[in-house]
């Protein structure tokens, strides 16, 4: 689904404005929303030449967590507590956005590059006391270059790169990101190539071992985990082949790795692969969300292989600790951006009645179901904007392209907080933490 791109630098604008902040309301428009498994990258059209501030950098007496989100101009930065604008750059076409890991950067996958969007905030130590300095956001010139630009996998402190066109999984330390960047320079990377090029994922471990899918252009079978060490020097240590489709990853409790298949999903754990098959013949998990405080991963699942798009109203609940899996039917449905997981591992998911669902992990139960945005629809392209949930904390952000907003729900409290108007419709959104 990428596309090539061709990018030249974007302008940057960091005036502020003000920003219109208004209760929660019904919206009563219906959205022509949004849709089904999404293959990274994207095409991007060419951005504008750089008009970057010469401000020096602000000191904050504390880390100040950004939202960043893509709309069809370009990128747009927002304060996450005030929801006020900070930042922007252009760059037309579609663009996804990944974290990168070290609370200040993100990478947009353009088709052609990972390229590192700086968000503007980031801590410096220096001695006993630690000074935090606030910048404008940029596009800057850096990118790891990419036939199709796939997955970005951060764990362990480490970051991953899959790029889909050549097979290539770079790898770096998360935590050089920073010092690497202001130096005008990429981290130095390990780089593995898989032995066929498709649309993958990888993601290193504790300890230096690599978990990358199997595939080609035409299929993916599943996963094999590689020993530590460097470039294709790494050995293959074990693999399985029963997933077909694979897509997706997330990582649970006790480094349990887990990827999914149009049959159920794979788990990797302590050295072993464990299969937990689907209910149902055809019973895809494509999209998954982790938590390091749960054992227990929260996923989509869908059975009409032919649907375009399906509307499936059950999400899935794989517990990797006994490899078992529970379907939950919650009432209504879902697209691939409504999944999270809460401060506590808490299962989220964004409905098509506009509710945001907090479920149980462990027993699957509906604790809340806090109303957020209007009644919604997915559309059949799966590029298209629809509500998005990113976490961030105790905090839950949805977006709402059909009133142009996105609002900031209090998990603790159980209900909305803030909305705020935003100056573009939002597609993509993800955050960095300061």
């Amino acid at each position: 689904m990428s596309h090539h791109a061709t990018l030249m630098t974007p302008v940057l604008t960091s005036r502020r404005r003000r920003t219109h902040v208004r209760p929660l309301a019904a919206v009563g428009l219906s959205a022509l929303l949004l849709t089904a498994c999404a293959a990274p990258g994207g095409s991007a059209g060419e951005a504008s030449p750089s008009a970057a501030s010469d401000a020096a950098p602000k000191e904050a007496g504390a880390p100040t967590p950004r939202l960043v989100y893509t709309h069809d101009a370009g990128i747009e930065v927002l304060d996450a507590a005030s929801l006020e604008r900070v930042g922007s750059a252009e760059m037309t076409g579609f663009n996804r956005l990944n974290p990168a890991g070290d609370g200040r950067h993100v990478f947009v996958s353009t088709g052609d590059s990972f390229r590192l969007f700086d968000a503007g905030a980031w801590t410096e130590r220096h001695g006993d006391h630690s000074h935090h300095y606030v910048a404008d956001p940029k596009l800057t010139d850096l990118a790891f270059a990419a036939d199709k630009a796939g997955h970005v996998v951060v764990h362990a402190n480490r970051t991953v790169l899959f790029n889909d066109g050549s097979g290539k999984v770079e790898s770096f330390t998360t935590s050089a990101l920073g010092a690497a960047a202001e130096g005008g320079k990429l981290p130095a990377t390990d780089s593995y190539v898989t032995p066929e090029p498709h649309h993958g994922v990888a993601v290193e471990l504790e300890g230096g071992k690599l978990l990358v899918t199997l595939g080609n252009e035409e299929s993916r079978s599943g996963i094999a985990v590689l020993s530590a060490g460097a470039g294709q020097e790494r050995q293959e240590i074990v693999r399985n082949e029963d997933c077909p489709g694979v897509h997706g990853e997330a990582v649970a409790a006790g480094e349990a790795v887990v990827v999914g298949c149009e049959n159920g999903m794979l788990i990797y754990k302590d050295g072993a692969i464990t299969k937990v098959p689907s209910p149902d013949a055809y019973g895809r998990l494509g999209n998954q969300a982790g938590s390091e405080k749960s054992p227990v991963i929260l996923g989509d699942y869908k059975v009409d292989k032919a649907a375009k798009p399906e509307r499936p109203t059950r999400i899935s609940l794989v517990n990797t600790e006994t490899a078992t899996m529970q379907l939950v039917d919650i009432g209504t449905s879902y697209s691939f951006r409504s999944l999270g997981r809460g401060p506590a591992g808490e299962a989220l998911v964004l409905g098509t009645d506009g509710g945001l669902r907090v479920i149980d992990p462990l027993s699957g139960a509906v604790t809340a179901n806090i109303p957020v945005v209007a009644a919604w629809e997915e559309s059949a392209t799966w590029q298209d904007p629809r509500p998005t949930l990113f976490v961030q904390g105790s905090t839950a952000f949805v977006t709402e392209p059909a009133s142009q907003s996105v609002h900031a729900v209090d998990l603790n409290a159980g209900k909305v907080t803030r909305s705020v108007k935003l100056d573009h419709v939002p597609n993509e959104l993800t955050g960095v933490t300061g």
